[in-house]
């Protein structure tokens, strides 16, 4: 007997329909006892996934709403046990005064992620299919909602299934030779397995290459802005949110540390992060901020170098200059164009330089564009991206016991001991689908998720 669990699962904003969700044994009884239906029916009674007009009342038995509600019986329900949804009108006080009934009648408050933790527990959804609901409610482009719902799906889990269950066949078939010797049982050889091994260790490796991808698709682009003091980079990022997110003053080296901001560029979502004037001071507090700058270029993905095309470059713009040519991308910005031109692309040494100001905007979808080209998804956004840091380490674990076993076999070791990395392999493949998860790393899991959901 699973306890019946309640929560709001439409959030604390005003809407125009708010959702009560409770879940499991008795939750119709205990949602009858506050929502009444129409035709005087008891909600327990009421026909299976069919929404019926009722009222909702508070613990004082007013009646606070006119509404709906729909009873859905286990297993066919999101969490596999008996469901009641309370589908009211979207007000904060409404859907807390009901919630407060419910808690009244017998409910108990639901922890972070406890309904999508049940789907799980009761295999309704595997890890990778649970984990990916938040990442789809957490989405910010169509891209990252695409690839979610695809996992959602159980895209993930269709490309890791083959390798696993290649791999018990080979388990299986070792230990039952072992242990089985009297029986027919086909000779177990593992060079007629080396084949399958290496095929199964280079899915692997190229679900691993969809990371990078992936990282970006979940968290933006993180992009630094730099450049020495005063030639627009905090004018940069304030055009490209879209209002005053930096203090911008014609004082050398106002911004002292990095700042981020997360903006749509065309359509990719860029973690722009405003960096501070890389040059050489005395001042102990800007130094610090000049070495955060350095270690923001040297971690972002994109490296957005600014310089005052009004003025010559100096010796600063070209000491900031050399700190970029690493990056693996990076875009050279002539700022104010608006005040003329002292310099031109072919001054810079960059493979791309555009001409923009900060004060018109002019040059700015320029830029977008330059971006859009730069990370344009490679990979289909149907859940075949691997995002998840968790997942990523898992799968990253499985490949290297996997090339682990493969080495084994080459220097003709006993295949018990090949078997040794093939089964830390799936292990390690077992932590991504849920099979061989610990209950502690489940538990981190659901923390991420929102209540009532």
């Amino acid at each position: 007997m699973s306890q019946v669990i309640a929560a709001v699962s439409t959030g604390n904003q005003v809407s125009a329909i708010g959702i009560l969700r409770l879940t499991g044994d008795g939750c119709a009884e205990i949602a009858g006892k506050v929502f009444t239906l129409n035709n005087g029916t008891p909600l327990q009674e009421a026909p299976n996934r069919k929404l019926m007009l009722g009222t909702l009342q508070d613990t004082q038995g007013r009646v606070i709403d006119q509404c709906m509600a729909v009873y859905t019986r286990a297993p066919h329900s999101y969490t596999g046990e008996d469901t009641v949804e309370i589908q009211c009108h979207g007000s904060p006080a409404v859907l807390a005064e009901g919630l407060n009934a419910l808690f009244a009648a017998g409910a108990a408050p639901a922890k972070r992620g406890e309904f999508t933790k049940r789907a799980f527990l009761n295999g309704q959804l595997d890890l990778t299919q649970a984990e990916a609901v938040i990442d789809l409610i957490e989405a910010e482009t169509a891209d990252a909602a695409a690839n979610a719902a695809g996992q959602v799906g159980g895209r993930l889990v269709k490309t890791l299934s083959p390798i696993y269950e290649d791999l018990t066949n080979l388990c299986s078939h070792f230990h039952a030779v072992l242990d089985y010797p009297d029986e027919d049982i086909e000779d177990f050889g593992l060079d007629s397995y080396y084949s399958s091994l290496r095929a199964n260790a280079k899915a692997l490796y190229a679900l691993l290459q969809t990371y990078g991808q992936g990282r970006i698709l979940r968290q933006g682009v993180a992009a630094a802005i730099v450049g020495k003091p005063n030639v627009g980079k905090s004018s940069l990022l304030n055009a490209l949110a879209g209002y005053d997110r930096v203090i911008v003053t014609e004082i050398a080296g106002t911004t002292r540390d990095t700042v981020e901001e997360t903006v749509m560029l065309g359509s990719t979502r860029l973690r722009l992060i405003d960096t501070a004037g890389i040059r050489e001071t005395q001042d102990k507090i800007e130094a610090i901020g000049v070495e955060r700058s350095k270690a923001a270029v040297e971690n972002a993905d994109l490296v957005l170098f600014v310089c005052d095309g009004s003025k010559p470059l100096t010796e600063e713009d070209k000491e900031v200059i050399d700190v970029c040519l690493d990056a693996d991308n990076a875009i050279a910005l002539i700022n104010k164009s608006d005040l003329g031109s002292a310099v031109e692309p072919s001054d810079l040494p960059f493979m791309q330089v555009i001409h923009i100001s900060t004060k018109t905007g002019e040059g700015l979808d320029l830029l977008a564009d330059a971006v859009d080209i730069m990370f344009a998804n490679e990979t289909p956004c149907d859940g075949s991206i691997l995002t998840n840091p968790r997942q990523f380490d898992a799968i990253r674990r499985a490949y290297e016991a996997m090339l682990s076993a493969l080495q084994a076999l080459k220097l003709g070791q006993t295949p018990d001991a090949v078997l040794t990395d093939v089964e830390s392999a799936m292990e390690a493949m077992g932590e991504v689908t849920g099979r061989t998860v610990r209950e502690d790393i489940t538990a981190r899991i659901f923390e991420r998720f929102c209540v009532g959901k």
